[in-house]
């Protein structure tokens, strides 16, 4: 066998090598794509109209807000707005209106608890320290542009502490305009 077979025989491996390697390649990132049988397409997002009735539901009815999460365990996440970008989810209508029974529940659930619902629960302890990092939260609006002077007031005997250095560090408004 001459020097030039032997070469042109080593080309050839090296480009049948080259070539099945590519199409192998191909052929594994697009087999994932036809069988459609063991992958999860996306979710449909939730209704508007039950999110806005789970988060309606979170200000007064914990019966409504129990039966809806069993029926769609991630309506815990989901918020409704308002309009002009007042958004708001189930926990923040329990703060606001100081019902503890809901946030309480909710925050037992899984929900994303908020500086807003803990003034109104009297978490003093959790409260004063990120007021004292973050000074300017003392001037946050919470849904409807509710301040934490808010929370503290529906909080009642709870969140009296909070009401009154809230009041110390000069908070007066108990809502402000959102923009």
């Amino acid at each position: 066998m001459s020097f030039v077979s032997i070469f042109k025989e080593d080309i050839m491996d090296r480009k049948s090598f080259i070539k099945t390697g590519i199409i192998s390649s191909l052929g594994l990132t697009i087999l994932p794509n036809f069988s459609s049988g063991n992958q999860e397409s996306d979710p449909e997002p939730l209704k508007l109209e039950t999110v806005k009735e789970f988060v309606s539901a979170g200000h007064k009815d914990l019966n409504k807000v129990k039966e809806m999460l069993n029926d769609y365990p991630n309506l815990i996440y989901c918020k409704y707005d308002w309009g002009n970008g007042d958004f708001e989810e189930a926990i923040g209508g329990a703060g606001h209106m100081g019902n503890k029974e809901i946030a309480n529940y909710l925050i037992d659930q899984g929900a994303r608890v908020n500086l807003f619902v803990l003034t109104m629960l009297g978490k003093t302890e959790l409260v004063k320290p990120i007021l004292e990092e973050y000074p300017t939260l003392i001037n946050a609006k919470g849904p409807h542009g509710f301040t934490l002077l808010h929370h503290a007031k529906v909080g009642g005997h709870d969140s009296l502490e909070l009401l009154e250095y809230l009041t110390k560090k000069g908070l007066t408004e108990s809502k402000l305009q959102l923009k």
